[in-house]
């Protein structure tokens, strides 16, 4: 589940129609927020998601905790019918107490140098502080180039961050396999873990529906 609209504004980011509505597509559209973000009512959300009868939903956007207190009913119905949820988040909102009582877990995402993004907005440490404190939580950062990792390091050890993740930034099979050779030796010798981005193996940067 895709949430709109987010706190941050990262140079390369792949899913620009959530929030910049400033932006134009790759066919010179603008993004419109009334034909990308459709408003509904959590219970038809829930609704909606049970019908995939999927064991698990992952919550992304934009950044899903701007919404928390809307998404809070959905995770809770998901969460009573057995259903695994995993928020997507960027790290820089905390998450309420009301949704962490769900049990669902988190995926933070710090923003790296290369966003673009002023550090005093894309790190909050009281925030990633919080997120290390919930079980289960996992961080993962995007890398363009295997020197990104010294930036990992460093904010691993300033925040005691544990499950690290490094993703290779890229909206291409091509720039993804590429993305995991250049960083696979450096990552498996942190003793971190490192991910590819299957939607994009499989479909690259077309959207669903």
């Amino acid at each position: 589940m895709r949430l709109g609209g987010c706190n941050l504004d990262c140079r390369w980011c792949d899913t620009p129609y959530t929030w910049d509505w400033k932006g134009v597509s790759d066919t010179g559209i603008a993004y419109r927020p009334a034909e990308e973000l459709h408003p509904l009512d959590p219970d038809d959300v829930a609704r909606r998601l049970l019908d995939f009868g999927v064991g698990l939903i992952v919550v992304s956007g934009g950044e899903p905790l701007n919404q928390q207190s809307r998404l809070v009913p959905v995770v809770r119905a998901l969460r009573e019918a057995g259903v695994a949820v995993e928020i997507e988040t960027n790290g820089t909102v905390a998450p309420e107490d009301a949704l962490t009582a769900t049990g669902a877990r988190f995926n933070v995402s710090p923003k790296l140098a290369h966003s673009g993004v002023a550090e005093n907005r894309r790190i909050v440490p009281e925030v990633l502080r919080e997120f290390t404190r919930l079980p289960g939580t996992a961080f993962k950062f995007v890398c363009a180039a295997a020197s990104d990792l010294e930036e990992v390091d460093a904010l691993v050890a300033q925040h005691s961050l544990k499950n690290i993740w490094i993703m290779p930034r890229g909206q291409s099979p091509e720039e993804i396999g590429e993305g995991i050779r250049t960083l696979a030796d450096q990552v498996v010798g942190r003793k971190w873990n490192l991910s590819g981005r299957l939607h994009v193996t499989i479909w690259g940067s077309r959207r669903g529906v």
